[in-house]
Order: structure tokens, then sequence, then C-alpha cells
């Protein structure tokens, strides 16, 4: 199994492998994990996922469970095992395992970015693997040429370089000034220039924004 076929399946399902490690440390991982790839969603991933019976059977959690439904079978397929973002605490150390690939680096605002999808990136799961991949060489932080119109995109102020005033962020989504973040997404992750390139589903944004508020799907 090559790192291009492991991409190759996950097309499939509209996942793309968004950077891949050889773990030293496997205190989270298998011992037998010689390769870890990070999957997150395609652009178009919102249109098959919202005809998927997970979405479609109205309980808890759609997401979740079809991760884990396409992640398991995956990992079944290649004989390794499919690692999570959710499901704790404790949680699996994601933030730190982008940060070694190479693709995705802690950007002005500090949440992750990444080489294709910018501040929009996100993770569905990770699938630990027994071989030892070729896998491509690490990239270059966007951000180093950006203007980083990220730094003044918050319309309340409440996601800088500084700080993350959560309740302040809900407090503005839930509002009428705020109907366009909840309807489009974080203004943000939104203002990147990558994220822009990557084109994620308006509808997938607003969905996250719900789940963010608490919010029924």
């Amino acid at each position: 199994m090559t790192y291009a076929e492991i991409e190759r399946l996950a097309e499939v399902n509209n996942l793309l492998i968004l950077g891949g490690i050889h773990p030293e440390n496997k205190e989270h991982l298998p011992e037998w994990c010689e390769t870890l790839v990070l999957l997150g969603p395609t652009s178009d991933f919102w249109a098959d996922f919202s005809t998927s019976p997970e979405w479609l059977d109205q309980r808890p959690d759609p997401m979740d469970r079809w991760s884990e439904r396409v992640l398991n079978a995956m990992a079944r397929d290649l004989k390794g095992e499919a690692i999570f973002p959710f499901g704790g605490p404790p949680f699996k150390p994601f933030f730190s395992w982008a940060l070694e690939t190479g693709q995705t680096w802690q950007s002005p605002v500090n949440l992750l970015v990444h080489s294709t999808q910018g501040l929009m990136v996100s993770y569905r799961g990770a699938l630990a693997l027994r071989e030892r991949l070729d896998l491509p060489p690490a990239g270059e932080r966007p951000c180093d040429t950006c203007p980083q119109p990220c730094l003044t995109a918050c319309i309340p102020r409440a996601l800088t370089a500084d700080r993350y005033d959560v309740p302040g962020c809900k407090a503005h989504i839930s509002s009428e000034k705020g109907r366009e973040n909840k309807q489009l997404g974080c203004s943000v992750r939104r203002a990147c220039p990558v994220s822009q390139s990557y084109a994620r589903m308006s509808e997938q944004n607003a969905y996250h924004m719900r789940i963010f508020l608490g919010e029924d799907r």
C-alpha cells in the first residue's frame, strides 16, 4: 500500500490526506504504528455527507458517526486502526500531530492553518498504519508571505493574536449583527486567502456554527 493508493481510497469517501507522520512517541497510538495519516473533508464533502444515513436518521452527532463508519472501514481494508479527535476526554493530540506533518502550522490567531485548506482545516480522524510510507516533503507556512487578514477579521474582536473570547464569540454569532457569521461561518477563517481557495460549502460552515452554539443541527 502506497501513500497515493491511500489518497485514492480517501477520495472515494470525499476525504483528503491532510498530512502524515512517522510517530516516534506512540503514547496515544498502537505500538506497531509506523505511519499516521490525518484525514479531513474535501470541499465537496457536504454534498455527500448530507445524503448519508447518519445525517438522515436525525440522531445526534451525525458527523462523528459518519467518521466512525467510514474511517473504521478504511482501517479494516488497510489492516490498520482508525483514531478520532472526538470521544474524550482524554482526547488524542491531533493539534500536535498536525503540526508534525509539515503541512499544517500555527496561524497568527493560533488556529491551525493548512497548506491547501487554510484556516478551514478540520480533521475527521486518522489512520494508524503498519507500513512506513513515503510521505510528501514539508511545505512552506503560507502565513509567512501573507498580509494576515485573519488578525483583524473578527468583528467583535473575540478572536485575535492575543486571545479567544469564546462567550463573546457566541454572543456575536447569536445576535442580529452576527447573522452572516452564523450562515457562512467564522469571518476569521473565511478571511484567510488559502481558505478562500478551498471553498468549503456554506451549508457545512452553518452546521458547524450551530453545533458550536449548542443548537439542534
